[in-house]
């Protein structure tokens, strides 16, 4: 008999399947607290963490990536705003305009008006954004201050230490990309890519994942630090190799029209091409006369510790070693380093 993770797990009564995203986090109907939604949504995530192991391991896993997909829906103002009218909700006009995160910050007692005016101040003088000289002067954690610049631009914010992005969609964007943008892709909701980022993304950033991904892009907020180890973790070294090359095979065989691929070669050392520079020139000689001095030194060493130990003058043996070494080292250096 199959499970019902929404009924066994979340104690959800009998209905439709999904539930919607209110009854999903536990809330009630149109709720609009972002504090709310974000706190169900941790208490709801730990809860089914716990059946991550075992049989459920892949009925866990999707659950928690709804309750994901459900959070960063209702968080989105303009995304929740949609949701809500195509439940049937109806807004009235709102006559305010979106508050600013200093103003967010004196709003939830984070900072006093003093502080505020010190740390415009600073982000005047030193050309950082507002949130950034926020965090620089150490008067809010990083994590509160990309909270109060979501509610400014009216974005969700999301904690990575809680999201399993999708492996499919990570597969998708390169590792260069993600680094250089400071992204970190999640998963297609409802025909939408969410992008884990610090800020708005560009206009360039945002034209490129639509089309790697054929749909639109949202952007999510987390911490400048979330972001760097989801990264490092994400795509550490081999952890996308495998999918990535995959992929690249799949792409090469459409342009191969259905021909046999051939067996690949072991890459060969490229080899050099071209005249070499004068400080390389220079480098060889230095390196090249190091090696034939220590080549005396070895002869030396040679002469007084094992053919002749103990005696000075010279004597065939002594003449034979100190021409030999040295010669031949000479020889190798000029072939090797000195032979233009």
């Amino acid at each position: 008999m199959a499970i019902d993770v929404y009924k066994d797990w979340l104690g959800i009564p009998e209905g439709p399947r999904p539930p919607d995203h209110y009854q999903l986090l536990r809330l009630v109907q149109f709720e609009d607290s972002v504090d709310k939604i974000r706190a169900n949504y941790k208490k709801l995530n730990a809860h089914v963490r716990k059946y991550a192991t075992g049989q459920y391991t892949d009925e866990s896993q999707a659950l928690l990536n709804e309750l994901a997909k459900a959070m960063l829906c209702l968080t989105d103002l303009e995304r929740k705003r949609e949701y809500d009218q195509s439940q049937g909700r109806e807004f009235e006009v709102e006559a305010a305009g979106p508050r600013t995160i200093d103003q967010i910050l004196l709003e939830q007692k984070h900072v006093s008006a003093d502080q505020v005016k010190e740390a415009l101040a600073h982000a005047d003088r030193t050309g950082l954004d507002l949130r950034d000289s926020f965090v620089q002067l150490k008067m809010v954690p990083p994590d509160v201050a990309a909270q109060a610049l979501a509610q400014e631009l009216g974005l969700p914010y999301v904690d990575l230490a809680d999201m399993l992005p999708d492996d499919d969609v990570l597969d998708q964007v390169p590792k260069a990309t993600v680094k250089q943008h400071s992204i970190l892709p999640l998963f297609i909701d409802q025909g939408v890519l969410l992008v884990a980022c610090v800020g708005l993304i560009d206009h360039e950033l945002e034209d490129e994942l639509r089309l790697r991904f054929n749909v639109p892009v949202r952007p999510v907020l987390a911490a400048p630090l979330a972001i760097n180890q989801a990264i490092a973790k994400y795509y550490a070294p081999g952890a996308r190799h495998e999918r990535a090359a995959a992929a690249a095979d799949k792409q090469a065989g459409k342009k191969e029209s259905g021909k046999p691929k051939k067996a690949e070669s072991t890459p060969k050392p490229r080899e050099r091409r071209g005249p070499k520079t004068p400080d390389e020139i220079s480098n060889d000689w230095k390196m090249g006369w190091a090696v034939i001095n220590f080549s005396f030194v070895l002869a030396y060493l040679l002469d007084w510790f094992v053919i002749t130990p103990g005696v000075f003058g010279l004597n065939p043996q002594t003449f034979l070693l100190f021409t030999c070494i040295p010669g031949i080292t000479a020889l190798v250096v000029w072939q090797t380093l000195w032979k233009k």
